[in-house]
C-alpha cells in the first residue's frame, strides 16, 4: 500500500475528536505485517492520540479517534453505556426487506477469530434496514447494538443474507459478469470480483462531544464500494 496521507483521511475534527474515513485493508492497530497503520498514522498527526474503537482490517468507514486521555474516557462511557450509533452499509446476496428487524442471537468467537451463533456466547444485538434491492443483492443498513467479533457478519450470515465477498460466512465474491449480460472476458485473463473484500461499510458514526453537543459524521463509500453500488443500480 502507498503512504497514505493522515490528513486526507479526516472526515471531522475538533480539539478532543477526529473522525476518519479508514480506507480498507488498513489495520486500525498496529500490525506486523503490514507498515502502516491507523493508530501510527494518528500519532503522528497527534501524538497522544487514542483509537476509540476497531474496525476490521478489510473495513472501510468512520472511525473516531481521541486527541487525549480525556477525550478517550468521555467516548469510551459512552462505549460502554451503548450510547454511540454506529451504521454500516453492507451489499448482502438475495432480495431481503427488512424493516428495523432486531436479530438478537449470542455470539461465541474461537480462537481462530471465528464467531458463530450460540447459546453459549455472549448477548449481541443488531438492527437491520434495507436500503435498497437490486435484481439479486439487497444493500442493508446495519445498526450493532452491542459490539462482538464479526457481528454484523455472523448475524447477516445466519438472516441468510451473507455479506458479498464474505466468504469466512458464506458469502460469496461478486463478479462482473454475474451482473452484465454481454460480458467478455479478454482471453487468457481470470475475472476478479468486483469488490475484492467483504462488501461492508462503516457509513455513520454519532456521539456527544466533551461539551455535550451531538456529533453526527457520514463517510462516503470508497472506490470499490462506488464502482460495486454503480454495477447494481444499472440491475435495479
Amino acid at each position: 500500500m502507498k503512504k497514505i496521507d493522515f490528513k486526507d483521511l479526516i472526515l471531522f475534527e475538533n480539539e478532543d475528536y477526529l473522525v476518519i474515513n479508514k480506507l480498507p485493508y488498513l489495520s486500525t492497530l498496529s500490525d506486523r505485517h503490514e507498515a502502516q497503520n491507523i493508530l501510527d498514522l494518528a500519532k503522528g498527526y497527534i501524538p497522544d492520540a487514542q483509537v476509540c474503537h476497531r474496525l476490521d482490517k478489510e473495513t472501510s468507514g468512520c472511525l473516531a479517534i481521541a486527541k487525549h486521555p480525556e477525550a478517550y474516557r468521555h467516548i469510551a462511557i459512552q462505549f460502554e453505556d451503548r450510547k454511540v450509533d454506529k451504521i454500516y452499509h453492507a451489499v448482502v446476496e438475495g432480495i431481503h426487506e427488512y424493516k428495523d428487524l432486531l436479530l438478537d442471537r449470542n455470539l461465541l468467537a474461537n480462537n481462530k477469530g471465528i464467531a458463530k451463533v450460540s447459546k453459549d456466547g455472549k448477548p449481541a444485538q443488531t438492527v437491520f434496514n434495507t436500503v435498497k434491492t437490486y435484481f439479486k443483492h439487497s444493500l442493508i443498513e446495519c445498526k450493532p447494538i452491542t459490539g462482538r467479533l464479526h457481528q454484523i457478519r455472523v448475524h447477516l450470515a445466519y438472516l441468510k443474507s451473507p455479506i458479498c465477498g464474505d466468504e469466512t460466512y458464506g458469502g460469496k465474491p461478486l463478479y462482473l459478469s454475474e451482473l452484465k449480460r454481454r460480458f467478455n472476458l479478454k482471453k487468457d485473463t481470470e475475472e476478479l470480483p468486483i469488490m475484492q473484500r467483504v462488501s461492508l461499510h462503516a457509513f455513520a458514526l454519532k456521539f456527544t462531544s466533551i461539551q455535550g453537543e451531538p456529533i453526527y459524521v457520514e463517510a462516503p463509500y470508497p472506490k470499490d464500494m462506488q464502482v460495486l453500488i454503480k454495477q447494481l443500480e444499472k440491475t435495479a
